[in-house]
């Protein structure tokens, strides 16, 4: 009786006495799962799919059938995007060299769903020794739930490190606060419950958690285990995204600034310590990637992307700003919770100046490769503009710090309406690119005239006549769902 007595008010302190953040984020991403919409429809998810379920039931990298399969699934409800990018054959499609058909998705996100598709595959052999009858293929349901749940698994994984990044700074309502709004006021929210089976919400979770081992290691020598975590991390962060890979520049200048005082104090020793864990960062990297560089070569007759890839890359970054502030297409406007967590970066800056910097010039780096993508930098057809969605922690440590400051002049109910707005405005914007429209070619990019008329007017009204469809039948209200 007293162990239970005991129990309960560990969990007592734990809910109501102590850091009430995690629940706050556990809950709130359980409670949007029964509104998500778990589904395999778009070429960039079929991509990404079809390494999981190629490798695991055909032992190969030919991904013709599985393209066949969710284009005729298109087919049905006529839709032929799916055929259009992944079937149809030009000059490098199948490849010259290997004949394989081309698949441009890096193979991350397949390797960070596979424990949830091989606990589905378990389940239904499980429930077909049971007499349920369902198809062992990679395609039936099970399967796709897996996948799409795993993804939802770890964007909550991410807002959890993410807390306790921002936890380091700042007390328990700030950091709780500055989570929940980066969270549901910017297109991660959309790609960890709508869009389901892309890579942002894994590419955010391996860039927080890289921050996580990282970080607590400033100003102190790391162990040459923690320099072989990282790179385990990184070359995961690389394998989901390529351009991830450019966030490695935030301890690239970590070790140089580290470099240059160890050089000028003529600590030898700690030179060539630190060089041999930079090494055996580099080296876990390398090794860690090596599936990446396989799958290159055997779709592509080299260890490199397909050339549909690199000829995108315009390394002069001409649409550097407009990825932030196109009408629009920029990330600033489609989520302008973004830019306001941007200004608190000063605020850190007074507590660690150099984090705050490469902090910044992580976010611009991301910025710099997509004002590369020459022709596809705009993501039109996409939610927002998702290729910041990594940038999560950066932005969310700026907005924690933020609140942290102006709260006591401000107080905590402004601050909350202003998250709420901010809130509001991301979900109008997914209502309108959803269902409201949708058809007048806001998939587009942002159309602005009449946007607060659709935002306060339409957007609510057509919520409530079509509760039942989002609550029951999300698919019918989506193209490109079947």
């Amino acid at each position: 009786m007293t162990q239970v007595l005991m129990l309960r008010q560990r969990l007592w302190v734990t809910l109501f006495q102590g850091d009430r953040g995690p629940w706050l984020i556990f809950f709130l991403c359980l409670a949007l799962l029964p509104l998500a919409l778990p589904r395999i429809a778009l070429s960039d998810e079929v991509q990404y799919y079809a390494y999981l379920r190629s490798v695991y039931f055909d032992r190969d990298l030919d991904f013709r059938n599985e393209y066949t399969y969710f284009a005729e699934a298109g087919l049905r409800v006529d839709d032929h995007a799916v055929a259009n990018a992944l079937l149809r054959e030009d000059a490098v499609n199948p490849n010259p060299v290997t004949g394989l058909l081309r698949n441009v998705a890096p193979v991350g996100s397949a390797i960070l769903w596979a424990p949830g598709f091989i606990l589905a595959d378990v389940w239904v052999n499980l429930a077909n020794l049971l007499g349920a009858e369902i198809a062992r293929d990679g395609y039936s349901r099970p399967y796709i739930l897996a996948t799409c749940w795993m993804t939802a698994l770890y964007s909550m994984l991410g807002l959890q490190l993410t807390y306790r990044l921002a936890r380091r700074y700042v007390g328990d309502l700030a950091a709780t606060l500055a989570t929940l709004t980066v969270f549901l006021a910017s297109p991660l929210l959309f790609y960890t419950t709508i869009a389901m089976p892309w890579s942002h919400a894994n590419g955010f979770f391996l860039f927080t958690l890289f921050l996580s081992i990282w970080l607590p290691g400033r100003g102190m020598e790391r162990s040459l285990r923690t320099w072989i975590s990282l790179g385990l991390v990184a070359g995961l962060m690389v394998m989901t995204r390529e351009q991830l890979g450019l966030l490695l520049i935030i301890p690239a200048l970590e070790a140089l600034a580290s470099y240059i005082g160890l050089l000028r104090t003529q600590a030898w020793r700690r030179v060539g310590l630190q060089l041999g864990q930079h090494l055996a960062f580099v080296a876990m990297l390398v090794l860690t990637v090596t599936p990446q560089l396989l799958a290159y070569q055997i779709l592509n007759g080299r260890p490199g992307p397909s050339s549909t890839v690199a000829g995108k890359l315009n390394w002069l970054s001409p649409r550097f700003f407009d990825t932030l502030f196109d009408p629009a297409h920029g990330a600033f406007l489609w989520a302008p919770v973004l830019l306001i967590g941007l200004f608190g970066l000063p605020r850190l800056a007074r507590r660690d100046c150099g984090l705050a910097w490469m902090l910044l010039t992580g976010f611009l780096a991301q910025t710099y490769i997509n004002g590369a993508f020459g022709t596809t930098w705009h993501l039109s057809g996409s939610f927002g503009f998702r290729r910041l969605i990594e940038c999560t922690p950066i932005i969310v440590l700026g907005l924690a710090l933020l609140i942290e400051d102006v709260r006591p002049r401000l107080g905590t109910w402004p601050l909350v309406l202003i998250a709420a707005l901010l809130v509001y405005w991301n979900v109008g914007l997914i209502a309108q690119w959803t269902f409201v429209r949708n058809a007048d070619g806001f998939r587009r990019g942002l159309i602005w005239d009449g946007m607060l008329y659709y935002q306060f007017v339409e957007v609510p009204g057509q919520i409530l006549g079509k509760i039942w469809s989002l609550l029951f039948d999300r698919c019918r209200l989506m193209t490109n769902c079947s």
